[in-house]
């Protein structure tokens, strides 16, 4: 068994999410580039969707559960992510996560330990570059709006689970989707009280009273400390509003090149 990363607190000059391994998405993001090259970067980006729709697409109704990265085995959100992931694959959903450490690897590890299934969507990065060891099945990308795409196509329901700015990135994003219209309303529970209720308070005594969201946007979430509440909620939502059924999986064509 490999020792836990260390906390952001023990080593402070921490240098993960701070460069890529891969400069193929800041070479994009720069500005305008010959013709050509946009040409072969959007064939790159093309291909990388294609690789991921083939991967994940067999792999069943998903929970996708976001969170921290930097969360050691110890810590009592790790243990909690880790519930979560065997509560979920224990009412018949595949757990989706980033692919990564922390918070991804406990979520997929209690998908394992429980026995169900165990996705994940990898960045690459100089620190969080190998995928967890409780994956069954996974995918890496140069490319975050790739990666955050896919986590979302496949999901009936989002957890977030205390993070970062990536974590924020991930809900805001996922939220924007469902309050344009742009995805179903999908369930999404925050976990952690105390670690997301000071958010949500925001929202709604800042954004809500001077009238830039609607009281929906706020109340879309469910807070809560419990992965037995969160997923009884997912399990009844999703089988009561979006008509999901535990019937068998797709399975892949070989002569269409899936696996």
């Amino acid at each position: 068994m490999t020792s836990p990363r260390p906390s952001p607190e023990a080593n402070p000059v921490d240098p993960w999410g701070k460069a890529t391994s891969d400069p193929a998405e800041r070479r994009f993001l720069e500005g305008p580039r010959p013709r050509g090259t946009e040409l072969l970067e959007a064939a790159r980006i093309f291909a990388e969707c294609v690789k991921g729709f083939r991967t994940l697409h067999f792999v069943g109704p998903c929970v996708t559960v976001f969170g921290s990265a930097r969360f050691p085995e110890d810590h009592p959100y790790y243990v909690l992510a880790r519930e979560l992931g065997g509560r979920l694959a224990e009412a018949g959903f595949t757990v989706m996560t980033g692919g990564g450490p922390g918070i991804m690897e406990a979520a997929n590890r209690g998908a394992k330990e429980a026995g169900g299934y165990s996705v994940g969507c990898n960045i690459t990065l100089p620190v969080e570059q190998k995928p967890n060891r409780y994956l069954d099945r996974w995918v890496e990308f140069r490319y975050f709006f790739v990666r955050k795409m896919l986590l979302e196509k496949y999901s009936y329901a989002f957890v977030a689970m205390p993070g970062g700015i990536g974590t924020l990135d991930e809900i805001f994003e996922t939220s924007v989707l469902i309050q344009t219209g742009k995805m179903k309303e999908f369930p999404f529970v925050l976990i952690g009280k105390s670690f997301w209720s000071p958010l949500v308070d925001y929202l709604h005594d800042r954004l809500l009273a001077a009238g830039t969201i609607e009281a929906a946007d706020v109340t879309r979430w469910v807070v809560t400390d419990s992965p037995e509440e969160a997923v009884t909620m997912i399990r009844e939502r999703a089988m009561g509003q979006f008509g999901l059924s535990y019937g068998p999986r797709a399975k892949p064509r070989w002569w269409l090149g899936e696996w």
